[in-house]
C-alpha cells in the first residue's frame, strides 16, 4: 500500500479506505488509487487476517455472456469437474467488454482464488500484468488462435471459418452474406468471419452483405437481419451466421416467407447447440466441444502445477453438414 500511495500521490490511509470501501473518498481519488494499484500490480487481500497466498478453495471464472447456452455449457463442465476436488467456481460476466473483464479479474483476485478461468486469448495489458505479477494460475478457454498466458483449451476459430467457406464454395455458392451480433465485440466471432471472408475473396466469390446487431444474439435478431439481407436487390445465395441462435432465426424467416432453403439461399451457423435438432431442417453448423473445454480447464487447475512453457490444448470443432447447404 505504501507503493500504491506513492504512485497515486495520496496517503496509505487513503489507499486503505479505497481498497476496503470505507469512508468518503472522492471519485477522482478512487480512480487514481485503483489505477496506481493496477499499474504496479497490487491486489488487496479481502480476507482480512487470512492467508495472503492463493489457496482459497474457489476458482474465479469470467465468461463473456450468459445469454445463450454456449457458456452455460462451459460452466457446467467446470462445475462438474471442480466439485470432485472440493473447489467451487465463482463467476462473473463481462458482456464482451475487456474493461469489465479486467475489473472482474481484479475483484476476484482480492479473494485469493486457487486459479482463474477466462474466455479467449485477448485481454487488457493491465489484466495480463496482474496475472504475471501475482503468479495466480490461469486457464484460457474457447480459442487457440493466439498466445496464451499459460495454457489454453479450445479450437481454432480461423480454421472453423475457413472450413465453412470451403464447404459452401464446394457446393457452388458464389454470393455470400454474414450476420453477427454484439456489435462486433465478440473477437472469436470476428476471427471466424475474417477467415471466412478471406477464403471467399481468394476464390473469386463475393461477400455482398454484412450485418451485425449491436445487441446480444437471439433468434429474433437472426430473423430480423435475415429479412433485411434478403430484401436486397440481389440477395446472397448463402448466409453465414455468427452462431446458431441467429441461424435458427434465419431459418424461421425463410420458412415463414416461403423462401426455399437451400435452393434459394443456404444457411450455416456455429456452435452446434442442442435445440437445433428440433428445427424443421438440420442447419449446417460447426459443433464445438463446450462442455469438454470446461472440464479440461478445470482439471488443469486441479492438477499439480507442471513446469512447462505456454502451450495449447486443442479440442477440435467439427463441421456438421445439415439440410440447409
Amino acid at each position: 500500500m505504501h507503493d500504491v500511495a506513492r504512485e497515486a500521490g495520496v496517503s496509505q490511509m487513503t489507499v486503505s479506505r479505497v481498497m476496503r470501501g470505507t469512508g468518503y473518498i472522492s471519485k477522482d481519488v478512487q480512480t487514481e488509487v485503483v489505477s496506481a494499484a493496477r499499474k504496479i500490480g497490487y491486489v488487496h487481500n479481502r480476507l482480512a487476517g487470512g492467508n495472503a497466498s492463493y489457496d482459497n478453495p474457489i476458482v474465479g471464472v469470467v465468461v463473456p455472456t450468459m445469454q445463450n447456452r454456449v457458456f452455460t455449457e462451459v460452466l457446467s463442465g467446470i462445475n462438474a469437474t471442480l466439485e470432485t476436488s472440493g473447489l467451487r467456481p465463482v463467476f462473473g460476466v463481462s458482456e464482451y467488454s475487456p474493461e469489465a473483464e479486467e475489473d472482474l479479474v481484479f475483484d476476484l483476485l482480492t479473494w485469493r482464488p486457487q486459479g482463474l478461468i477466462l474466455s479467449g486469448l485477448e485481454h487488457t495489458d493491465a489484466l495480463r500484468r496482474i496475472i504475471s505479477q501475482t503468479g495466480v494460475r490461469v486457464a484460457e478457454t474457447m480459442d487457440t488462435d493466439g498466445d496464451p498466458m499459460s495454457v489454453c483449451f479450445g479450437f481454432s476459430h480461423i480454421h472453423a471459418g475457413e472450413e465453412m467457406a470451403k464447404h459452401l464454395i464446394a457446393r457452388g455458392y458464389r454470393s455470400f452474406g454474414y450476420i453477427g451480433s454484439h456489435g462486433g465485440l465478440d473477437l472469436r466471432a470476428a476471427k471466424r468471419f475474417e477467415a471466412f471472408a478471406r477464403v471467399i475473396r481468394e476464390t473469386g466469390a463475393q461477400l455482398v452483405s454484412v450485418e451485425r446487431a449491436h445487441t446480444a444474439s437471439s433468434m429474433e435478431i437472426g430473423r430480423t437481419l435475415t429479412h433485411k439481407v434478403m430484401q436486397r436487390e440481389q440477395p446472397p445465395r448463402a448466409i453465414y451466421y455468427a452462431n446458431d441462435d441467429l441461424a435458427a432465426g434465419g431459418l424461421m424467416h425463410c420458412l415463414a416467407e416461403g423462401i426455399s432453403v437451400p435452393e434459394t439461399v443456404a444457411l450455416a451457423g456455429f456452435n452446434g447447440l442442442g435445440f437445433m435438432s428440433a428445427l424443421p431442417k438440420l442447419v449446417t453448423t460447426t459443433v464445438t466441444p463446450r462442455y469438454d473445454i470446461g472440464v479440461a480447464a478445470a482439471r488443469w487447475l486441479m492438477a499439480p502445477l507442471a513446469k512447462s512453457d505456454a502451450h495449447k490444448v486443442e479440442l477440435p470443432a467439427e463441421l456438421q453438414i445439415g439440410q440447409t447447404s
